[in-house]
């Protein structure tokens, strides 16, 4: 990236390849995560206990990797290789989903792909950081999640297409997304280049020693609570695909639930990002629980695949408004050469939040039924609606 385009008023350059590198990753991605909650209840015979637990497990193991490959990456002063190797590892781990035999396989699947995500993660981000001018940073990583979340849904229609093509065979389905996995690859390695960082002069400490975080403000750790709680109250999306099948949806059409939650959040995340940019991002992050509270409560009512739909739209609502606005608020409160633990520490907060959120949502779906399960999902989003509102951050959040 050159000096001339990292001062341009524009979104560099560096952060539309990667928001492209995501969204092909994310299409193969979603063309299994789309089927495998199915998968696994229709064809390998798991409870929904199970999908939940081998759900946090993975989706926690993500979010907690994040924090060494953000140590690490602010120790070595590179993000750009440790990203390709996260982004190679989920590559490799595609095929092991459609040579599954069992639950223990997925588990295992998952938690490899889950570690490549959680080791590419926070050096992306904290790369998006090095590059963007701070008047951007809101712009920026919405752009980036918005381009994720194209592929988010691109990947439930090839999914759903190739099911009805291929008469609901999903081990062939699953190795189609062997192709665009390699070419994220791809385009990361030869797409990116990483702009030197100045470093500090005499020896540089550990990012993870008590000298270190003493550096991260008040500000920073009320944005990771924040995040932590939020994620408490939102579970693994594998339930959202779970309640409309339950309802009735085909199976060959169940990745339509993907499609339309991440349509609202790819559609609304750049806009959302540029309003980030433009207001106190606190009060964003408040108007951004109300819909999560909205979408538990219409998926909680078994009113039928309309009411599922509506619960979905308020779903994405809820992801676009929050999930750049918290990466930007991480950016904006934590020093420079830390923001790699920055992100790494946050995510650790959000990885167990959502271990057990996911647990307790597969225990009450199998104890109490689907409705309880959304019905606790509304309970936990209202309060961290009130928490949120009690403890007012520092006039640093503000922005």
């Amino acid at each position: 990236m050159t000096t001339s385009l990292e001062q341009s008023p524009r979104v560099p350059r560096t952060v539309w390849v990667l928001g492209f590198v995501s969204l092909m990753m994310d299409v193969s991605s979603e063309i299994i995560h789309s089927l495998l909650p199915v998968f696994m209840t229709m064809v390998l015979g798991t409870s929904a206990t199970t999908v939940g637990v081998i759900e946090g497990i993975a989706e926690a193991t993500a979010l907690i990797t994040k924090v060494f490959s953000g140590v690490l990456s602010d120790y070595v002063g590179k993000r750009k290789w440790l990203a390709v190797i996260g982004y190679g590892m989920a590559g490799v781990t595609k095929p092991l989903f459609a040579l599954a035999t069992g639950p223990a396989w997925v588990l295992g699947a998952r938690f490899l792909d889950r570690i490549g995500k959680g080791i590419r993660g926070a050096p992306r981000d904290a790369l998006i950081a090095d590059v963007t001018p701070a008047e951007l940073r809101g712009a920026a990583f919405g752009l980036r999640q918005s381009l994720d979340t194209v592929g988010a849904f691109i990947g439930p229609l090839l999914a759903m297409g190739l099911m009805l093509l291929w008469s609901d065979n999903f081990r062939a389905v699953f190795w189609v997304a062997v192709i665009p996995a390699l070419m994220a690859v791809l385009l990361l390695a030869v797409g990116v280049r990483e702009p030197a960082r100045a470093r500090r002069a005499g020896k540089v400490a550990f990012p993870i020693s008590r000298a270190a975080l003493k550096q991260l403000p008040d500000s920073y750790w009320w944005v990771v609570a924040a995040g932590a709680v939020l994620t408490l109250a939102r579970f693994s999306e594998a339930f959202l695909v779970l309640r409309a099948q339950q309802s009735g949806l085909a199976v060959a059409l169940v990745p339509l639930v993907l499609v339309l939650m991440n349509a609202i959040y790819a559609v609304g995340a750049y806009p959302f990002g540029i309003l980030a940019d433009r207001m106190s991002h606190y009060s964003l992050l408040i108007m951004g629980i109300v819909p999560l509270i909205v979408a538990d409560l219409l998926l909680a009512y078994d009113g039928g695949l309309g009411w599922i739909a509506a619960g979905l739209v308020f779903w994405g609502l809820h992801m676009a408004a929050t999930q750049g606005l918290l990466a930007a608020m991480i950016a904006d409160t934590a020093p420079t050469d830390l923001r790699g633990t920055a992100y790494g520490l946050f995510n650790l907060g959000s990885g167990v939040a959502m271990l057990l959120a996911s647990v307790v949502a597969g225990l009450l779906w199998d104890m109490l039924g689907p409705a309880a399960t959304f019905e606790a999902g509304a309970v936990f989003a209202a309060a961290a609606l009130v928490l949120l509102v009690l403890r007012r951050p520092q006039a640093a959040v503000e922005q």
